[in-house]
């Protein structure tokens, strides 16, 4: 949070029954981004708050219909089903406590609740502060056979109360804007209802007078008047036929206009024009509709009417979609940082890593949902990563695997190179089979030491993430803790990845990869007297080539020895482990030859 502001921001949202939410119950503090698989809610997060603050969201009609109700069911029996929306918004600045007067409540931000009775010493507390409860209700009338939803002021819907609702004019007041990905850009300068550009109008009140002399400039725009055209002649003949069904002047004298000559079809036709960059021959510049720009300089183009927007009202939530979107990442960074900078609280959605960078882990909520029950847990440090090293070394991985649905955690750097080699090379072997762990959503997280993988493995499994580790010969209480912690453990039967490689691949191939290594003078030239030769014997070459990895530690050496190897060469564990793998995510039927030893 900026220093010296008043932080007005939503800090909870309640749902039932809207969309794929049959309930959630979610906290948020300040600035917040949502991570999480597709359609795990997200966005349904988003809709649900902009029913109840969007200041424009009420304004259609319906308001809802049957495909926002949980499963679709708006009736069991004779009873109607109620969508139900709540949100709890803090840090009311002093004019926003004058204008909502009575229906202030106090949140307790120690119990994360609305104090609901008696004592009333208890707002006297410092952990206690004024709170605005809003609720929409959405259900179906028998009696209209139509949808219907009103957001109200909660304090008003307590039994003995009159249901007051929560206006235009109100929400205005909290200054709730939701842009969706798909249309921002697409409506930014348009003059369409709702468009960054009304909106910008709007709070500069700035009502154009130009409708009436764009109608009647239109209205003498000839389109097709040149009877070579021949359009005339058929319109002609459309009239005449039309004359021995209906009176004459009901259908008089058809022409094509440049539109429906209302408001609201200016509205929609209406945009802006920009320079293409291209000229035509009489030095002239082409101009275009703004939204044939690069989809990189409409984004960029949305965000400086963001922030013009941001700059006007005293009070704004930005909710923002995706807003990496053709984006390069430095963008991206510039994106939230301005956001954040100019509104009150920022919430956004995002698959990008560099989206992610720019939060505290605790403002990082990762969404799951299971059987329309949805969470939001907030992703916190990781453990024993300590600040400094996170914000040096583990963010950027760190941030990765929170966007991917599983994660395998290796014991430390090495095995993380040799695993991620492997899978890749078996993918190129089988193309038609799914052993990348980038296809198959699988981040790969180093632990470091293999005392912290049971850690780890429970933190992304409180996440709500598939957890698979892979780990050398352990003492069996540390494995069973391990197996505990985890989804699929992968036990070695060696006490060392280098051992695991080594005492896994043939002789023949070993000595192939260690006198190519010689012949390209990469061998180290303080092993000289251990140089491998060609019928060097195999416990020799063993010892030697254990050296040399040692040596070459954190260089990937031992994950090119893994590159190196065709199908029937991989580390039989090595190979079996990505395999098992493969096929708790997509079930596979392997040639026989990838599974003989």
């Amino acid at each position: 949070m900026l220093a010296g502001r008043t932080q007005m921001y939503i800090c909870k949202i309640g749902i039932s029954n809207f969309r794929g939410i049959k309930s959630a119950s979610i906290l948020i503090n300040g600035n917040s981004v949502f991570v999480g698989d597709n359609n795990s809610g997200k966005s349904t997060i988003f809709e649900a708050i902009d029913l109840v603050m969007g200041p424009d969201r009420l304004a259609r009609h319906p308001v809802i219909d049957e495909h926002d109700f949980y499963g679709g069911e708006y009736l069991k029996g004779d009873k109607t089903v109620q969508i139900y929306i709540e949100v709890v918004v803090i840090g009311l600045s002093e004019d926003q406590k004058i204008h909502f007067g009575n229906h202030i409540e106090w949140w307790d931000k120690k119990s994360n609740s609305i104090i609901s009775g008696p004592p009333a010493s208890a707002t006297d507390s410092d952990d206690v502060e004024p709170a605005l409860r809003l609720v929409f209700q959405g259900n179906y009338s028998p009696e209209e056979d139509d949808f219907e939803g009103q957001t109200f002021f909660a304090g008003t819907l307590r039994e003995g109360s009159v249901p007051e609702p929560f206006r235009k004019k109100d929400k205005r007041k909290c200054g709730f804007l939701y842009l969706r990905t798909l249309r921002t850009g697409s409506r930014a300068l348009s003059l369409e209802r709702g468009s960054l550009l009304d909106i910008i109008l709007q709070l500069k009140e700035i009502k154009p007078q130009m409708w009436e002399s764009v109608i009647e400039q239109l209205e003498k725009v000839s389109i097709a008047g040149d009877p070579n055209l021949g359009i005339t002649e058929v319109l002609t003949s459309v009239q005449d036929s039309l004359a021995n069904i209906v009176a004459y002047e009901s259908a008089d004298k058809p022409q094509i206009k440049v539109s429906n000559l209302t408001r609201e079809n200016l509205r929609k036709v209406l945009t802006v024009f920009m320079g293409s960059g291209a000229y035509k021959e009489n030095g002239s510049e082409y101009m275009t509709p703004y939204f044939h720009q690069g989809t990189g300089t409409i984004n960029t183009l949305v965000l400086s009417l963001l922030s013009m927007i941001a700059n006007i009202k005293e009070n704004v939530i930005f909710a923002m979609e995706e807003p990496e979107i053709a984006l390069p990442p430095h963008i991206q960074k510039r994106v939230i940082s301005s956001v954040i900078e100019k509104s009150k609280q920022a919430l956004f959605t995002s698959h990008s890593p560099y989206v992610l960078e720019e939060f505290s882990p605790e403002q990082i909520l990762v969404i799951s949902r299971k059987d329309g029950v949805l969470s939001a847990e907030p992703a916190g440090m990781p453990p024993a990563v300590k600040v400094k090293k996170y914000r040096d070394e583990f963010r950027r991985r760190f941030c990765e695997s929170l966007l991917a649905r599983r994660v395998l955690i290796t014991e430390g750097k090495t095995e993380y190179d040799v695993y991620s080699s492997a899978s890749r090379k078996m993918q190129c072997l089988h193309p038609e089979k799914s052993y990348s762990f980038d296809l198959l959503g699988i981040a790969l997280v180093n632990a470091e030491t293999d005392t912290q993988v049971s850690a780890l493995g429970q933190y992304y499994k409180r996440l709500g993430k598939t957890v698979y580790a892979v780990f050398d010969k352990q003492e069996e209480r540390d494995s069973e803790q391990i197996a505990l912690a985890v989804d699929c453990a992968y036990e070695a039967n060696e006490h060392g990845i280098e051992d695991v490689v080594l005492k896994g691949i043939k002789p023949s191939v070993l000595l192939r990869f260690a006198l190519d290594v010689v012949a390209s003078g990469e061998w180290p030239p303080h092993l000289s007297n251990q140089t491998p030769y060609e019928g060097m014997k195999d416990d020799e070459l063993y010892t030697t080539m254990k050296l040399y990895f040692k040596n070459k530690k954190g260089e990937g050496a031992l994950a090119e020895l893994v590159q190196f190897c065709e199908e029937d060469e991989m580390p039989l564990f090595i190979k079996d482990t990505i395999i098992s793998i493969s096929e708790t995510v997509y079930p596979i039927s392997l040639p026989n030859d990838i599974n003989e030893e």
